[in-house]
């Protein structure tokens, strides 16, 4: 007799429907074929279910047993389809009615004893499953926080075959699950960090509130132990919420790539991404034999750390300059290629030389000019260009650690911050970005026009610093944040003035 199942898979962060078909014929083998391009963990699912349905109390003819996975041209990876086919199964030896009237995707990974284990990617085929016009969709337990966001499905979770097969003979009715979105949010999107906590750093402080106002990417020089990563740690709670969508696709990803806690329904801050400098590059901007999202795209939406940056491989940093551009990162196969969102805020910290005293007043360098420079050019003039603020971060002073007086709370700095992303949102809502650190060419000519003051500021800089033409561009989109800050529609003399300031790596390597 044949079943049919319908089933969800995952390519990238996208879902697409399978339809799972099992066959049990009549020849009195004990065998079971799993078709239709399968990966090694879909082909081991045979005997996994074998032995689910077995101690469920379900008895499995010894018959010659087809499972075929359609489409046959996509691979198929994954334990996600072993609650489908025992399903199959089931039905195709009468054990199990189809839903009536109903049509259910179902996913689930199988234990030996028939319990049923989360799965990858749930979100993505919650999604598909509403787009399709699915009724509902069978998910694990631990899935059902994370596919119950979406809204227009009947997500209904189980914990067991048994349990699941009840319930399509209609002999346990279980309930779909319902979820109050304002209420996640409300209870997941406060930070364990403040701005208030950073003492001294007034010039930093500032250089990383225009990066956030205008999504600007930054990086910070400073001896160790300035603060340079206190800094980029906060720069989370100082950034726009996100909002439904935005937390939507970053959940995805986090989905996909297993990273999402059993029972957590979205990522509802700001994600910041620290990878170590020993990351490889597919770690980094993501890859592998079965392609998975690197760290750039785990910082969709949010910050992307580096640490000590000149020590991460040069092959990992270049790999960095197209993603930064594009806001997505491509990884191309001979069989397929796949593209992961990567829309991030780049954050660097480094040592201004190899000792790391180069410019710290209270301890002696003993690096030579020569092995500064070596130091400093492992990062490429590039990369470089593509980071819009370069900012000195110099050793505390005692009288800053010790005094009474805080700094400013991350909530007030995200206030500025948010009125001026205001006034980019109303600017660029027709171009589908919100950012004047995403601005091309044309915008620039449009948004930001110099007075004879500025541009004759902005010359002297070009001849003096010999700039590029890419950081031409970017002082230009900073003295438009920095504008933007202060309420102003023209860019001003100062604003390109305190723009340039923040070419630290261009003035030191004169």
């Amino acid at each position: 007799m044949l079943a049919k199942v319908q089933s969800m898979g995952v390519f990238g962060i996208e879902a697409y429907p399978v339809e799972v078909e099992v066959d049990v014929g009549k020849a009195t083998l004990p065998k079971m074929t799993v078709v239709g391009l399968p990966d090694a963990s879909v082909k081991e699912s045979a005997d996994r279910v074998k032995a689910a349905l077995k101690n469920s109390g379900y008895y499995l003819p010894v018959r010659a047993i087809t499972i075929n996975l359609a489409p046959a041209d996509r691979r198929k990876e994954g334990p996600a389809f072993e609650l489908p086919i025992a399903l199959g199964l089931l039905q195709a030896t009468d054990a199990l009615q189809p839903a009536a009237g109903k049509r259910y995707a179902v996913v689930g990974e199988l234990a030996l004893d028939g319990r049923i284990r989360r799965v990858n990617g749930c979100l993505s085929m919650a999604l598909e499953c509403r787009r399709m016009g699915m009724d509902g969709m069978i998910v694990p337990m631990d899935n059902a926080c994370e596919a119950g966001v979406v809204t227009g499905l009947d997500v209904i979770p189980v914990n067991s075959l048994r349990e699941t097969a009840q319930f399509f003979n209609s002999s346990l009715p279980l309930k779909p699950v319902r979820l109050n979105i304002d209420e996640i949010f409300r209870h997941a999107s406060a930070y364990s960090v403040d701005f208030s906590e950073v003492r001294g750093q007034e010039h930093a402080k500032r250089a990383i509130e225009i990066a956030a106002t205008g999504g600007h990417n930054v990086l910070m020089i400073g001896p160790p132990g300035a603060g340079k990563s206190m800094l980029a740690q906060r720069l989370c709670t100082i950034l726009p919420a996100l909002n439904f969508e935005e937390s939507l696709e970053t959940t995805r990803i986090y989905s996909v790539s297993g990273l999402l806690e059993a029972g957590r329904s979205l990522v509802a801050v700001r994600p910041f991404r620290a990878p170590h400098h020993t990351v490889s590059d597919a770690g980094l901007v993501g890859g592998g034999a079965h392609p998975r999202p690197g760290e750039i795209s785990l910082a969709h939406h949010g910050v992307l750390f580096l640490d000590e940056l000149p020590e991460f491989a040069r092959s990992s940093l270049e790999a960095l300059r197209q993603p930064i551009e594009d806001g997505k990162a491509t990884i191309a196969r001979a069989a397929a290629s796949v593209t992961y969102p990567a829309q991030f805020m780049l954050v660097a910290a480094m040592n201004p030389c190899r000792c790391g005293y180069y410019t710290d007043p209270r301890r002696q360098c003993r690096c030579s000019p020569r092995e500064i420079q070596q130091y400093r050019s492992r990062i490429s003039g590039p990369l470089l260009d593509r980071i819009d603020i370069h900012v000195d971060v110099p050793p505390v002073e005692y009288h800053d650690l010790a005094g009474e007086r805080s700094g400013e709370p991350s909530t007030t700095i995200r206030a500025r911050v948010e009125k001026a992303r205001r006034r980019q949102y109303e600017r660029f809502q027709a171009d589908g970005f919100f950012t004047n650190a995403r601005m091309q060419v044309r915008h620039m000519r449009k948004y930001c026009a110099l007075n004879g003051d500025g541009q004759m500021l902005l010359r002297q800089a070009m001849d003096a610093l010999g700039l590029s033409a890419r950081a031409y561009g970017k002082i230009l989109k900073v003295a438009r944040t920095i504008a933007d800050l202060e309420g102003c529609e023209q860019i001003l003399a100062h604003h390109v003035s305190e723009a340039i300031n923040y070419r630290t790596l261009d003035r030191a390597l004169e």
